[in-house]
C-alpha cells in the first residue's frame, strides 16, 4: 500500500470559487477542517506518463483501425469499386449515408452498458465483428452487399467513441482530458493519413489473386483491425487503478486520484434518474447542436477528400497520397490547441478560433479555381475539421457528472451529432461539390452561433451558483447532484 502523506487540501489549490479553494479537479472545499490525500507532483507526473504510454497506443489504435475501416469507402470510390459492383453515384451515396443509420441507434445504449458488460469485452467483441465485416466487404458483388456490410459496421462502431471517451474520463482528471481526447481524435486524421498511404500501396496489388485492388483494401485493413482487437482485450483493464503495469505505490496513487474526481465520476450503480437528468440538460442539447455541425465537416471531409482532390484535377493516386500532409497537419493542429486548452481550462474560445480557419477554407473551395490554392485551402479545413469535434466532446465531458449522467450525455450527443453522416453522404455527390462545401460553410457558422449561446449559458450558471453559495438570491435548483453542485465549476 502506498505511503500517503495527509495534508490540507488548500496546499494544493490552483483556483478559487467563491472565495473558497479548489481541488485540482474544480470542485471545492466545503469545510475549513477538510482533508485530502496528496500525491507528490513529481511522483503523479511519472504515474501520468506510464498511464499514457500503456493506454493511448492502444485507445488511439482501436480508434485508428475503426476509422480505417469506416472511411475506407472514399478511397476505393477513386479506385473503381462503384464500377465494379454497379453503383450508381445515387447508390454511392447512399451507402455511405446508411452506415449511420445503426450507427446512431447504438450509440447511446453502448454508452450506458460500458461500465455493466465492462470495456474489455464490449471494445474487443466490437472490434472483432467489424473486423470481419470490412474483410467480407473485400469480396461484395452487388450494392445489396455494400449495403448490409456498412449497415453492420455502423453497429459494431457504434459504441466506440462513446466508450472510449468515458473510459478516458476513467483514468484522467478534468483538466488533463483534452489532450488525450485529441490524442484519440488525432487517429482521425492519421486514418486519413495512413489510409491515403495504404490505399496508394494497396491499390498496387490490382490483379494480384485475380482481386481489384480495392479489394485489396478492404481485405488487409480488415486483417489489421483484427490484430488490433487483441491488443484491446488484454491492454484495457476494467479497472484502471489496478492496472498490471502499475506499482503498489502507483495504485495507491491512482485510488487518491478516483477520491480527488469522487464527485464527478459518481457511483458506480445505474440510476434511471441520472439518465433522465441527462436527457433534461440544455448543455447536452447545446453541445449535440454543435456537435452536429462540426460532423458535417468531419464526415464530409475525411470521407471525400480523396474524391474532393480528385474534383480539383489531381488523378487516382495523387488524390490518395495528397491527402497525408493534410490530414498531418489537421492531428498536429488539435493535439498543440488540446494542451493549451487543458492548462488554462478553457474549451469554446478554441473552437471558436479553429473555425475561423474552416470557414476560410471552405469560401477559397468555392470561389478560387486554382489547383493549388485549393489544395491550400485543404489545410484550413483540416484545422476545424479535428479541432471542433474533439473539443467540443471535451467540452461536455468535463461539464457533466456523475457518471452515468455524463455517459448518457455523451451518448445522446453523439447520436445526434452523427447523423451528420447521413448528410454529408447526401451533400457530397458530385464533383465539383459545391453543394457539400456550401452546407459546410453554413454548419461551421451555425456552430459559431451555438457555441456563443452555450457560453452565456454556461457562464450563467456559475454565476447563478456564486450567488446561491454567497446567499444572495434564492436557492430554485431541481437538480442538486453532480455538476449541479455548488462546488462544480464548469469549465468554459
Amino acid at each position: 500500500m502506498a505511503q500517503i502523506e495527509q495534508q490540507p487540501v488548500d496546499e494544493k489549490v490552483i483556483g478559487t470559487a467563491y472565495g473558497q479553494p479548489t481541488t485540482d479537479d474544480g470542485l471545492k472545499e466545503t469545510g475549513s477542517v477538510s482533508v485530502m490525500p496528496q500525491i507528490d507532483p513529481a511522483k503523479e507526473k511519472i504515474l501520468l506518463a506510464k498511464l499514457d504510454l500503456m493506454f493511448n497506443p492502444i485507445i488511439m489504435l482501436v480508434y485508428l483501425s475503426c476509422f480505417l475501416d469506416r472511411s475506407n469507402i472514399g478511397n476505393v470510390k477513386v479506385a473503381g469499386m462503384p464500377e465494379d459492383i454497379g453503383a450508381s453515384d445515387q447508390q454511392f451515396s447512399t451507402a455511405v449515408s446508411i452506415f449511420y443509420a445503426t450507427y446512431v441507434t447504438f450509440e447511446t445504449p453502448f454508452a450506458i452498458l460500458l461500465k455493466k458488460l465492462t470495456p474489455r469485452l464490449l471494445l474487443a467483441s466490437l472490434c472483432v465483428v467489424w473486423s470481419l465485416t470490412t474483410i467480407f466487404s473485400g469480396f461484395i458483388q452487388n450494392v445489396g452487399g455494400l449495403y448490409a456490410s456498412r449497415l453492420v459496421l455502423g453497429a459494431c462502431e457504434a459504441g466506440l467513441f462513446p466508450s472510449l471517451t468515458l473510459y478516458l474520463t476513467m483514468v484522467y482528471k478534468r483538466d488533463e482530458q483534452a489532450k488525450r481526447v485529441a490524442y484519440l481524435f488525432s487517429c482521425t486524421a492519421l486514418a486519413g493519413a495512413f489510409g491515403g498511404l495504404l490505399a496508394y500501396a494497396l491499390l498496387q496489388m490490382d490483379g494480384v489473386a485475380g482481386y481489384a485492388g480495392w479489394r485489396w483494401v478492404y481485405i488487409i485493413e480488415g486483417i489489421f483491425s483484427a490484430v488490433i482487437a487483441v491488443a484491446v482485450w488484454f491492454g484495457l483493464p476494467t479497472n484502471p487503478a489496478e492496472a498490471w503495469f502499475l506499482t503498489p505505490e502507483q495504485k495507491g496513487f491512482m485510488r487518491i486520484r478516483q477520491e480527488q474526481a469522487a464527485q464527478y465520476m459518481g457511483s458506480d450503480e445505474f440510476s434511471w434518474e441520472e439518465v433522465r437528468i441527462a436527457f433534461k440538460d440544455p448543455k447536452v442539447y447545446l453541445s449535440a447542436t454543435i456537435q452536429f455541425c462540426q460532423d458535417i465537416l468531419l464526415y464530409g471531409f475525411s470521407t471525400f477528400l480523396p474524391a474532393i482532390l480528385k474534383g480539383a484535377g489531381y488523378n487516382t493516386l495523387e488524390s490518395n497520397y495528397l491527402t497525408v500532409p493534410v490530414y498531418i497537419f489537421g492531428g498536429l493542429a488539435f493535439v498543440i490547441a488540446a494542451i493549451i486548452s487543458d492548462r488554462l481550462r478553457l474549451r469554446s474560445p478554441f473552437v471558436l478560433f479553429a473555425n475561423l480557419f474552416g470557414i476560410a477554407g471552405y469560401i477559397v473551395l468555392l470561389t478560387v479555381s486554382t489547383d493549388g490554392v485549393r489544395y491550400f485551402a485543404t489545410f484550413l479545413c483540416a484545422v476545424a475539421v479535428y479541432n471542433g469535434p474533439g473539443l467540443n466532446v471535451t467540452w461536455l465531458n468535463v461539464n457533466v457528472a456523475p457518471h452515468y449522467r455524463r455517459a448518457t450525455s455523451i451518448g445522446f450527443q453523439q447520436t445526434i451529432a452523427n447523423t451528420a453522416g447521413i448528410v454529408a453522404g447526401q451533400i457530397y455527390r458530385k464533383s465539383p461539390y459545391k453543394l457539400g462545401h456550401s452546407f459546410s460553410l453554413g454548419a461551421l457558422c451555425l456552430a459559431q452561433v451555438v457555441i456563443v449561446g452555450k457560453m452565456f449559458y454556461i457562464k450563467q450558471w456559475n454565476t447563478k451558483k456564486d450567488r446561491i453559495a454567497r446567499g444572495e438570491i434564492e436557492d430554485t435548483r431541481k437538480v442538486k447532484t453532480g455538476d449541479r453542485e455548488l462546488d462544480f465549476r464548469y469549465h468554459l
